[in-house]
């Protein structure tokens, strides 16, 4: 039984159907009462069951007679980061997501997902990892493992976990495998598609290759990270700065061995630091972009997430960095493969 329709009861269901229901539900007990259509209609638990009995009603009457009419829900792709944050603050746990019709399409669990971010994902998976050969000879580097299970993967459940529901893996060199293992994503209840480039068309520029996106702002990452970037929060720094793109972003520290001279145009010694350390911020492969952007991509041409940057900055358009504060690993080589499955054993991802 799958998350939306274990919290799904119909309206001419039974009382005791509806207590078994509840008792498997157990810390999470809790059922959204829908008719036919699946129209919402109220939210059912134990305490509604027992207030009911308390009042005299039985195991013969209906379970509508129980419910609470007016349960808290969402609506689809009509919520934001604040509003979610408030939910989780006034202690709901659960509650159901509607599309305007009043059809419950989804459940939001705060047990098992932080929060919902209303973006579509594309992940960046169609490289020869020459880097990586022989261990890529015969496998594409987004499927290597690292532990029990893809690179990849940890990357689409982390998307998973903050409410992304439409993932398009943008593929080409021995493609057909990633095809293979995650097919259309209902093992996983998302949407997975496929862009399939013909010719190398750089980090971003198959994009446009995309059938369609449902939601105004896109997540681009490279499928080769392991990270545990906080998508939330992320995404939340976004809407929040107005920006038209973010630009996710890892520190490197460089240490000079030796005392350091500052001097202005004239050689004149300004300052003297000894064996400074200085702080650079590096791209870290993660986007965040508006998808009125695409329109600068040009078609069926070579085009990469640096070139939408300089438009972006070209039109004075607003572009943001999102410092990464936890664990971020680019597994382009041998030691970095190496490195990713010591760390995996410490990480929560």
């Amino acid at each position: 039984m799958d998350n939306i329709s274990k919290h799904i009861i119909r309206q001419n269901q039974s009382v005791r159907e509806a207590l078994i229901s509840l008792d498997k539900l157990a810390s999470d007990a809790i059922l959204f009462v829908a008719d036919e259509e699946l129209k919402l209609i109220g939210s059912l638990t134990d305490g509604d069951l027992r207030r009911g009995f308390i009042k005299g009603l039985g195991f013969e009457d209906s379970i509508v007679e129980f419910i609470q009419p007016h349960p808290k829900f969402i609506y689809e792709n009509e919520y934001n980061p604040n509003e979610i944050e408030s939910l989780k603050k006034n202690n709901f746990k659960i509650i159901p997501i509607l599309d305007k019709t009043g059809r419950i399409i989804d459940i939001l669990n705060f047990r098992t997902r932080t929060t919902i971010i209303p973006a579509d994902a594309v992940l960046m998976a169609g490289g020869e990892g020459k880097r990586l050969r022989p261990l890529t000879e015969n496998t594409p580097k987004p499927l290597l493992k690292v532990g029990d299970k893809p690179i990849i993967e940890y990357n689409i459940d982390r998307l998973i976990n903050v409410g992304i529901k439409n993932i398009h893996l943008s593929i080409n060199y021995l493609g057909d495998q990633l095809v293979e293992y995650f097919k259309d994503g209902e093992e996983k209840n998302i949407n997975i598609s496929y862009i399939r480039e013909n010719t190398p068309l750089g980090t971003i520029g198959s994009i446009l290759l995309a059938d369609e996106f449902e939601n105004e702002d896109i997540i681009v990452m490279n499928s080769d990270l392991l990270t545990n970037i906080d998508f939330g929060d992320f995404f939340k720094t976004y809407k929040e700065s107005g920006a038209d793109m973010a630009v996710a972003a890892t520190s490197y520290h460089v240490d000079v061995p030796y005392a350091v001279l500052e001097t202005d145009d004239n050689q004149k010694v300004r300052s003297l630091k000894e064996k400074p350390r200085y702080t650079y911020f590096s791209n870290a492969g993660i986007y965040i972009i508006s998808k009125k952007l695409l329109n600068l991509i040009p078609q069926n041409k070579a085009f990469d997430t640096t070139d939408l940057m300089d438009k972006v900055i070209e039109l004075d358009n607003k572009i943001i960095t999102y410092p990464i504060n936890g664990y971020w690993l680019d597994i382009g080589k041998h030691e970095d493969f190496k490195k990713a499955q010591i760390d995996i054993k410490h990480l929560k991802l």
